[in-house]
């Protein structure tokens, strides 16, 4: 079935207006402009290991010596001002399996989201104005609010530039603009497999993973990491991602590991290594509660700058499932114990992570501590769980996009430009 939308001026490409084209004069310099929003920390981690790369690679891959990279959030530009943060923790209680259902099935069958202005037109107009003004050479969206509105303003503008987009996570979402994206960089086959039926056509797809900060292909010593962070030398270090920039999230997977802290002593052989992130009050709170405790294989680390070497020197990660944190894992060849029941993305994330073996997962704490037994009485346990990660590992991601990313510059296309386009696909690859 073709594709049906409501058009601006269907069949033909935007004409800028005199004001419009007085604006929209070339920067002294190239610009590639790189968006995420700000809900939530992977997005904006993934832009930003993205633009760590330009960096690294100017003037090689056609990058010009002389680009400017912007990374911007998009909510900045909203006509209506809101915390993405906060309305991100908003479903972390008892509405998560209301996101679930959303994030699973909204426009992921039959019936999908193409793209168009309507984002753009309504509550973003001060992007438009950027675009105009920037004219960027390509823009790289990590999130789909970001993705939507480059394509509003591409449309609106009439400025020619390409769209790839980096799903930040091991599924897609159904609001990506399908249909106006030049390029979808995806983490594993599985998600190629997603992006088919919607009739996104093999050029368009890049399996490339998802970027990560520098350092995790570096070799280090973990003698001496571990003198660096205080580490004992002659024990199993097990990291405990317990923190982020907002608590929110992890109130149920700290609820779930404080059940644990009695049984903490009885592994003589492993160090625990919790790590609150920016939430010092938490941090504080757990180091009172060790010291009350005397438990003496236990370290709480606050914000930590290299977790990239930190990670490198680590045997096991406990964390929750979202993207980027096991991403990094699978980069640093860290073995992985998802802890918490997982809605959304997350849980798209555990089932594909442990689909292929690469992670253990558990949802109580009595499972946690009969799984952490089990690890420490066989090793190979945890080898075998980095030979499985092995096939998820793509430490190079960043570089692989910005690759693909020049490879589409200067090649215009005829767009059509729409207010909303739903179109119909062909039968979801994947039961959700």
């Amino acid at each position: 079935m073709s594709s049906q939308h409501i058009s601006d001026t269907p069949n033909a490409a935007p004409t800028p207006s005199d004001a419009q084209i007085a604006m929209a004069a070339s920067p002294a310099k190239p610009v590639i402009t790189i968006m995420h929003a700000s809900v939530g920390s992977g997005h904006r981690a993934a832009a930003h290991a993205v633009a760590q790369a330009i960096e690294r690679m100017r003037g090689t891959d056609g990058i010009p010596d002389d680009v400017l990279v912007d990374v911007i959030d998009i909510l900045d530009f909203g006509r209506i001002k809101f915390d993405g943060n906060k309305t991100a923790a908003a479903f972390t209680g008892a509405t998560r399996p209301i996101y679930d259902i959303t994030w699973r099935y909204t426009l992921t069958g039959r019936l999908l989201w193409g793209g168009g202005t309507g984002w753009s037109r309504v509550m973003f107009p001060a992007f438009n104005e950027y675009v105009l003004d920037k004219r960027p050479l390509a823009i790289i969206a990590t999130h789909i609010t970001a993705a939507n509105v480059a394509v509003g303003a591409r449309m609106i503008t009439g400025v020619e530039y390409p769209i790839v987009c980096i799903p930040t996570d091991y599924e897609i979402e159904g609001w990506w603009p399908h249909k106006e994206t030049d390029l979808f960089c995806v983490a594993t086959e599985f998600m190629a497999e997603t992006l088919r039926p919607r009739k996104v056509e093999e050029s368009r797809i890049a399996i490339t993973g998802i970027p990560v900060r520098g350092g995790f292909d570096i070799d280090s010593d973990p003698v001496e990491d571990r003198e660096k962070f205080g580490l004992p030398k002659d024990k199993k270090i097990v990291l405990v991602m317990a923190g982020a920039s907002l608590p929110q999230p992890y109130v149920r997977f700290r609820a779930s590991m404080e059940q644990t802290l009695p049984f903490l002593r009885s592994f003589e052989d492993m160090h625990f290594v919790f790590l609150p992130g920016r939430d010092t009050e938490y941090s504080n709170r757990l180091k009172t509660i060790f010291s009350a405790m005397g438990l003496e294989n236990v370290t709480v680390m606050d914000y930590v700058e290299d977790m990239a070497t930190l990670m490198h020197t680590s045997d096991l990660a406990i964390l929750k499932s979202g993207g980027l944190a096991v991403t990094e894992c699978l980069c640093a060849h860290l073995p992985m114990l998802l802890l918490g029941k997982s809605y959304g993305q997350e849980k798209a994330n555990t089932t594909m992570l442990t689909g292929f073996g690469a992670c253990m997962h558990v949802t109580t704490a009595r499972e946690l501590i009969t799984t952490l037994k089990h690890l420490n009485d066989n090793p190979s346990a945890l080898r075998a769980l980095l030979i499985n990660a092995d096939a998820l590992c793509h430490p190079h991601a960043a570089e692989d996009i910005v690759r693909e990313t020049m490879k589409l510059v200067g090649k215009p296309k005829r767009r059509e430009r729409h207010f909303a386009e739903f179109y119909i696909g062909d039968k979801p690859a994947h039961i959700r």
